[in-house]
């Protein structure tokens, strides 16, 4: 991609050519800001995959690597909100490549580290960095979306999927066949995401300085204001959709695998295909979720993709084999497509606070993903996995608090 692409400055239209401009998806962009987000979370998924290796080479207990998540998961989780808060207020473009330059740091640090402190301090750093770069890269992703706000967010969680998946591949490919000190070359892939980031930093800040120049230009036309006590009520419901998606995906992802051996007494090997197939699902629900919900409304898209799951993980428990594979597939397209109506809707039901949103959720999805894998392992050791997987089927159920929010989709003002 050329600097030129992200860099280029707009000039001053006429109005009506300056909103029209407005409402044009910048693909460029919105590409750029995908592929950030696969190498910043391939580097978050590094951590809990050199487990093993340090816990052998540092001599670490599971508490002190317990420790090293929760470092890890507040840094990136409590600070998002406040991030994103801060610079709704203040814009700073070029915060991202910062962000990832935390995370280099990171890296750099967690490569040498020869105790326990320096470990967690590199944990925070990597945390740091995620915190910076999902709020802000989130709003990016808001900035150049036009009138397709659900595809780009959609185009940029379904990077971050794939960063996900590829960091445990790469960490047993490259470090814990070679050892810790290979955690290094990492820091190629977290400087190559600064260079994409300052690129997108430059275009943020023309656009920016476009927006100041040509206020008609500054956004889509606003939504009339909810009174303040929709508003609360609205995002408590969209946080407890956000608690049944997010438990619900992680028992899967976490222990579907394990499910499966008990259960069926399959092999490592056939669960581990059965769940690749799930997780490939949950992609391509997550790509086309956010521009079906850009046609048929976000607030549809919620009440199918979380209620419209029930009758498929009641049914999961008692199914055989075939059809509980057939069920997971299922499951993870029509679930993966939540999140982007979720924060779409969410940052429609309150204009003006895209980073303020963006980082309150995407930090809920990371502290609900991390305690309820924490919680649910727990109960699994006390009544077994197949238990775990009929009491989570019920959980899409809390889908039907979907009534409870009001209609936007139509509110913009005329």
């Amino acid at each position: 991609m050329s600097s030129s692409t992200l860099s280029e400055a707009p000039t001053p239209v006429p109005e009506k050519t300056a909103t029209s401009t407005a409402e044009q998806t910048v693909f460029a962009v919105l590409f750029a800001i995908s592929f950030s987000h696969l190498l910043n979370d391939t580097i978050q998924a590094l951590i809990p995959s050199l487990y093993p290796l340090l816990k052998e080479s540092q001599g670490l207990t599971f508490g002190q690597l317990g420790m090293v998540t929760l470092t890890f998961q507040c840094t990136a989780s409590l600070l998002q909100p406040l991030v994103g808060l801060y610079t709704d207020r203040r814009p700073l473009p070029y915060s991202l490549a910062v962000g990832m330059g935390l995370t280099l740091v990171g890296l750099l640090m967690l490569s040498q580290a020869h105790n326990y402190s320096m470990i967690i301090v590199s944990a925070a750093l990597v945390g740091m960095g995620s915190a910076v770069f999902h709020p802000e890269a989130s709003r990016v992703a808001h900035m150049a979306a036009g009138r397709s706000r659900g595809l780009a967010q959609s185009v940029f969680q379904v990077g971050g999927n794939a960063g996900s998946a590829l960091g445990p591949l790469l960490a047993a490919l490259f470090i814990v066949p070679r050892g810790q000190g290979h955690v290094a070359w990492f820091s190629l892939v977290a400087g190559l995401g600064m260079f994409v980031l300052w690129h997108i930093g430059t275009w943020v800040s023309r656009r920016l300085q476009h927006q100041r120049r040509n206020p008609a230009a500054s956004s889509l036309k606003p939504l009339k204001l909810l009174p303040t006590k929709v508003i609360v009520y609205s995002l408590l419901v969209l946080v407890a959709l956000t608690f049944s998606k997010y438990v619900y995906l992680v028992s899967l992802t976490n222990y579907y695998t394990f499910y499966l051996m008990e259960r069926f007494h399959v092999s490592v090997q056939a669960s581990q295909i059965y769940l690749f197939a799930f997780l490939f699902a949950v992609a391509v629900g997550t790509i086309a979720g956010g521009p079906i919900g850009d046609r048929i409304g976000r607030k549809r898209v919620i009440w199918v993709s979380i209620l419209g799951v029930a009758p498929f993980s009641l049914w999961l428990p008692y199914a055989s084999l075939p059809v509980t594979v057939v069920l997971t597939v299922i499951i993870g397209l029509v679930l993966a497509s939540a999140f982007s109506a979720i924060l779409v809707y969410a940052q429609e039901l309150l204009p003006g606070k895209v980073g303020l949103i963006a980082g309150l959720f995407f930090g809920l999805a990371f502290g609900i993903a991390g305690i309820g894998a924490a919680v649910l392992g727990k109960v699994a050791d006390h009544v077994g996995i197949i238990d775990v997987f009929h009491g989570c089927a019920w959980l899409p159920l809390i889908g039907m608090l979907t009534i409870f929010l009001p209609n936007i989709e139509g509110s913009r003002k005329k």
